[in-house]
C-alpha cells in the first residue's frame, strides 16, 4: 500500500497558506510517498548507466541529448522528457560535493516516465543528473558511507571558484570581468539559450545546519509549502546566520538569489579592496538564465546532518558581534595555517592532475575566504545592529557550523599531501585535522538525515515551484 502524508497545510488551512492551495496536488503527495529508502549516493557511472537504461526502456518518451564534455572528456548528457508547452531545466552537482540533487533527479526522471498525471504540469523537462562529473568523482569516496562528518572530510573535494560550474558564467561588473566559462558551464549556457526555460532548479545542498531556500523573486504562495515540506520530514529550518550577510530575506529561511554584483559590493565596502583580485570566478547560472530567458530559479539547500540548535531562536548570553568576531578570527587562524603548510609542501609534490585540482582549490579558496573573514570582522566592529544578543541558532551557526565549513580546507590539504614524500607535513596535518574534528564533534549532538527525506523536500519544492511558475506571466528580462 502506498504511503501517504498527513494532510498538507495548503489544503487544510488556506488562510495560513496564503492561497498556496492551487499550487499543490494530491499527485505530488503520491510522488513523494514513493521515494525509495536510499542508503547511499550513486556514482557518476551509476547515474550514467541509469539514464541510458531509462532511455533504452522508453525510447518514445525519453531522449538523451549530448550537450557537451567535461574538462577530462566525460560526456555530459541531458534527458529530455515530456512534451509540455513550458520548458524546465534541472541540473545536479552544481558543486561536485553536492550529490543530493542527483538522487532527486534519478527518482524524478523515472516518475516522469511512469506517471502520466505529471503531464498536467505542461512541461518539457531537461534533466542533467551531473553537470560536473570530474569533480564528483573526487568525492565518491564518501558517497557509500558511513555518513559521518569525518568520512566526509577525508574524501571531500570542492574546487576553486573559477573551477566551479555555478560561478563561471560571463559577467562584467565594475572591475570584475569574467569571460572564461568552463566547458561544463558552456554546456549549461547552450541548453539555456536553446530551451529558454521558464523554470530552472540548480540542485545545490549544504553540509551541516538546517534547510533554507533561494528564489529569483518574491513568491509568497510558496513559502508555506516550503516550510511544510521541511516540517513533515521533521527537519529544522536554518535560522542561524544567513549564508551571506547582505542577502534579502523574504520569509523564514527563504532568501532572494543574489548576483555576484552584490557580493562584490559587500567585499568592496567591508574591506576597501578590489574584490576582483580575490574573486577569480564569474557570475551564476540563475542570473544568466534570468537575463537571457526571464527564468524563475529555485535553490533548496539541504544539509546532510543537523543539530536542533540551528532553529533555536531563544536568546543566548553573547552578542552577534562577539560571535561573528570569534568565528572570523578562528577562520583566519585555521586558513593561515593551511596556507603556510600548503606553501611548504607545494614545490615538493608532483603535480598530477588530481593534485593540481587540490592545489588550485586550496590556494584560491583560502585566499578568497580570508578576505571574507576580514569583511566579517570589519562588519562586526561597525554594524551597530550586531550589538544585540545573538539567538542560540546564530551563536551555534557562528561558533560551530562555520568552523565545520572551514575544516574542509584543512581536510583537503591532508588529501593533497597524503601519499607523497611529505610525511612530516602529512602527519602534522592529520593530527591537526583529528584534533580540530574532535573538538567540534564533542560540542555537537547531530543526526544524519535520511537521503529519502532530502529527496522529498527537494522534489516537493520543485513540483510546487513548477506549478507556481506555470501560472505566472513570464517576467521581463532583466539586466545582468
Amino acid at each position: 500500500m502506498t504511503e501517504m502524508y498527513e494532510g498538507f497545510i495548503a489544503r487544510n488551512d488556506n488562510s495560513r497558506a496564503g492561497g498556496s492551495v492551487e499550487y499543490w496536488s494530491d499527485i505530488f503527495d503520491e510522488i513523494l510517498a514513493g521515494v525509495p529508502r536510499y542508503d547511499s549516493f550513486l556514482t557518476v557511472d551509476e547515474l550514467d548507466q541509469s539514464s541510458a537504461s531509462l532511455a533504452e526502456e522508453n525510447p518514445s518518451k525519453v531522449k538523451v541529448l549530448k550537450i557537451g564534455r567535461s574538462r577530462d572528456g566525460h560526456p555530459i548528457n541531458a534527458l529530455k522528457i515530456g512534451k509540455g508547452r513550458n520548458n524546465a531545466l534541472l541540473f545536479g552537482f552544481p558543486h561536485p560535493d553536492e550529490p543530493i540533487g542527483s538522487m532527486t533527479l534519478e527518482y524524478f526522471a523515472r516518475k516522469l516516465v511512469e506517471n502520466s498525471d505529471l503531464e498536467k504540469l505542461d512541461y518539457t523537462w531537461y534533466i542533467i543528473k551531473c553537470i560536473d562529473p570530474d569533480g564528483a568523482r573526487l568525492n565518491e569516496g564518501w558517497f557509500k558511507g558511513p555518513f559521518t562528518t569525518l568520512q566526509f572530510y577525508l574524501h571531500h573535494y570542492r574546487p576553486a571558484t573559477h573551477h566551479q560550474i555555478e560561478w563561471t558564467f560571463p559577467v562584467d561588473y565594475k572591475t570584475l570581468h569574467f569571460h572564461r566559462p568552463l566547458p561544463e558551464t558552456r554546456a549549461l549556457m547552450n541548453i539555456i539559450d536553446s530551451t529558454m526555460p521558464r523554470f530552472m532548479y540548480s540542485l545545490h545542498n549544504s553540509g551541516f545546519g538546517g534547510v533554507y531556500f533561494y528564489v529569483t523573486s518574491r513568491c509568497p504562495p510558496l513559502y508555506p509549502i516550503f516550510h511544510q515540506l521541511v516540517s513533515r520530514e521533521k527537519l529544522p529550518l536554518h535560522l542561524g546566520e544567513p549564508e551571506m550577510p547582505f542577502m534579502k530575506q523574504y520569509a523564514r529561511a527563504v532568501f532572494e538569489l543574489f548576483p555576484v554584483s552584490q557580493l562584490y559590493d559587500f567585499l568592496e565596502k567591508e574591506t576597501g579592496r578590489d574584490p576582483a583580485k580575490a574573486w577569480p570566478g564569474g557570475g551564476s547560472s540563475d542570473v544568466y538564465a534570468s537575463r537571457v530567458a526571464g527564468t524563475f530559479t529555485i535553490v533548496c539547500e539541504m544539509p546532510y546532518w543537523y543539530d536542533l540548535r540551528i532553529m533555536d531562536t531563544s536568546k543566548s548570553d553573547v552578542s552577534r558581534k562577539d560571535c561573528i568576531l570569534q568565528s572570523a578570527e578562528t577562520t583566519e587562524e585555521l586558513l593561515s595555517y593551511v596556507r603556510k603548510k600548503f606553501r611548504d609542501a607545494k614545490s615538493k609534490i608532483r603535480p598530477t592532475p588530481e593534485k593540481k585540482r587540490f592545489a588550485a582549490a586550496i590556494d584560491y579558496q583560502t585566499k578568497e575566504l580570508l578576505q571574507f573573514a576580514q569583511a566579517d570582522k570589519h562588519r562586526a566592529m561597525n554594524d551597530r545592529s550586531l550589538r544585540r544578543k545573538a539567538t542560540v541558532a546564530e551563536e551555534f551557526d557562528s561558533r560551530v557550523v562555520r568552523q565545520l565549513y572551514s575544516m574542509v580546507w584543512l581536510a583537503l590539504l591532508y588529501r593533497y599531501v597524503k601519499g607523497t614524500r611529505q610525511r612530516r607535513i602529512e602527519q602534522e596535518v592529520k593530527c591537526m585535522l583529528l584534533q580540530r574534528y574532535g573538538e567540534i564533534e564533542s560540542s555537537l549532538s547531530y543526526k544524519v538525515i535520511p537521503i529519502r527525506s532530502l529527496v522529498r523536500v527537494q522534489l516537493g519544492s520543485a513540483l510546487a515551484t513548477a506549478s507556481y511558475v506555470r501560472r505566472r506571466t513570464r517576467p521581463r528580462q532583466g539586466p545582468l
